[in-house]
């Protein structure tokens, strides 16, 4: 007997979907990445993402995102270091150094740092711990194997996910030519770089209201 149903596991996909396709920390640093930097960095940064989503997944279906959600001092840590992180990467992006110019990066040299980004940002996401304790378990079985049911649905949320990403990457990808010009670049790259401060400030305050 299989641990999810497939009824289950399509309704579950296009949830994840839809709360994908909403604007986060995820879509706007890989927009801006891709758009300066192209689609190898882009799907280093997408690898490192659905990494720590699925680091994430697992431990909720050890109850480690439980714990963490109880203790307010844990979950504080994550949630300011979350927070933190976007602004610096609001910050380079605003200034446009070499990791953030089209055409400066030093293929493959750089793709471990753009896949380490990813994976940090989504470690110290609490969103995603929060979408694995309030939204996972709305489709979860009592009836049949818990951690089973956890584990499948976490990978198909991995799974849509990186979808979603992959497709940010290519259209992102494909904009690079018109943005050879320095001023239109510095344009996008700062709009990005104000998108991902909103996104922190909101961040922010609906996480603080979750867990007051």
């Amino acid at each position: 007997m299989t641990t999810v149903t497939p009824g289950t596991l399509l309704a579950f996909a296009v949830t994840c979907l839809v709360i994908e396709l909403t604007p986060g920390p995820n879509m706007a640093y890989l927009a801006v990445l891709s758009a300066s930097k192209g689609r190898r960095a882009g799907f280093a940064a997408t690898l490192g993402v659905a990494l720590g989503l699925l680091i994430v997944g697992l431990a909720a279906a050890l109850g480690l995102t439980a714990l963490i959600a109880n203790s307010r001092m844990l979950y504080e840590a994550l949630r300011w270091g979350g927070v933190l992180y976007l602004l610096w990467l609001a910050y380079e992006g605003w200034r446009g150094d070499a990791e953030t110019s089209p055409g400066t990066a030093t293929a493959g040299a750089s793709d471990s740092k753009y896949f380490v980004r990813g994976l940090i940002t989504n470690l110290l996401n609490p969103k995603a711990g929060i979408f694995y304790i309030a939204v996972l378990p709305t489709f979860i079985v009592e009836t049949r194997p818990l951690t089973g049911q956890a584990v499948s649905l976490s990978v198909v949320y991995v799974a849509v996910a990186t979808l979603v990403h992959s497709a940010i990457v290519l259209l992102a990808d494909a904009a690079r030519p018109w943005l050879e010009d320095e001023r239109r670049s510095r344009i996008v790259r700062r709009a990005f770089s104000l998108l991902l401060v909103g996104i922190a400030v909101w961040l922010f305050a609906t996480t603080r209201q979750i867990s007051e």
